[in-house]
């Protein structure tokens, strides 16, 4: 009997399975021989040579300053409340996601690891907050102050070595302690929203009557731009003209002048008739130079006829 009791001990004792979800830790005589992390059918010596320590490596969630079970939330204001660094109070919990990375160390370094891991939370949560200003703490600081809880704390975690590593770290709830604090907390935040879209309003009309500023000189610019080169080829024009009149002068120069002084009139007097004559005795001739207009020129005139008329 005795003989087939140790058989079936052995028999039930030299065996162990790793889940998918698990790693294990052998232990000879207390003493940590090696991890398992593989899943599947592994043999050890008999107990009580060897035995074997399971452990999940799922992640795990710390709550601290509530309790969630079963859809009920319970809090615990005495362990949230803290100072912030301009000396008011806040409640602030939060959730620290961790999983075991080493088995050996995390059976054997802390007595209970969980509650190290809670204490260095809770210390790493109000060491950040009381360097903190409230506005931070309650508005648009929670980021960065998560992140430097996480830091904090991770540091905090090594330090110990207690075979758990940090995650994540997210902020559930910081608020103020009471009612009255809360509104009034509430209103100077809605002040400061106010008076932010105001400024960014502002802003925005400035920046718009800028661009349409901006819009104007450019358009300024760009006119007078074309403004001097239309001019500037204007006067390359009249340079032209003017030097080949010039040379046509050189050649033929009463011609020129005369033919220049009835351009002249026909530009200062542009609606008159103008008549050019010839005086070759008692008879004077004129020609006269018409618009094209189809009319018929008028018939010569005798000095003598204009005379006896008169």
């Amino acid at each position: 009997m005795v003989l087939a009791v140790l058989l079936l001990l052995v028999g039930l004792t030299s065996w162990y399975t790793v889940d998918e979800s698990e790693q294990a830790v052998i232990l000879t005589f207390g003493e940590v021989e090696e991890g398992i992390s593989d899943p599947g059918l592994h043999f050890k010596l008999p107990w009580p040579i060897q035995s074997v320590e399971t452990l999940s490596k799922e992640t795990f969630s710390l709550q601290f300053g509530y309790e969630q079970k079963d859809g009920e939330v319970k809090d615990f204001p005495d362990e949230t409340k803290m100072i912030t660094g301009d000396e008011n109070i806040v409640l602030a919990d939060l959730v620290v996601q961790w999983k075991i990375t080493d088995p050996e160390k995390y059976l054997f370094n802390a007595e209970s690891p969980k509650d190290v891991l809670y204490d260095a939370t809770s210390a790493s949560l109000r060491s950040i907050i009381g360097s903190s200003k409230i506005d931070d703490a309650l508005t648009s600081g929670k980021a960065e102050i998560e992140a430097d809880v996480r830091d904090l704390l991770s540091n905090l975690i090594e330090k110990y070595d207690i075979g758990v590593s940090i995650l994540a770290v997210k902020l559930q709830d910081v608020e103020l302690p009471n009612e009255d604090v809360r509104k009034a907390f509430t209103d100077v935040t809605d002040a400061r929203e106010t008076m932010n879209t105001k400024i960014n309003e502002a802003n925005k009309y400035r920046n718009q009557k800028l661009n349409e500023a901006e819009g104007e000189k450019d358009a300024i610019i760009s006119r007078a731009e074309g403004e001097k080169a239309a001019r500037i080829e204007r006067s390359r024009g009249d340079v032209a003209v003017f030097n080949a009149l010039y040379g046509e002068y050189e050649g033929n120069p009463e011609i020129t002048r005369e033919r220049l002084v009835i351009e002249t009139l026909e530009q200062v007097l542009p609606g008159a008739e103008i008549y050019i004559m010839n005086d070759d005795g008692n008879t004077m001739k004129y020609f006269p130079l018409r618009t094209m207009n189809n009319e018929q020129p008028k018939p010569a005139v005798e000095e003598g006829s204009e005379e006896n008329n008169g």
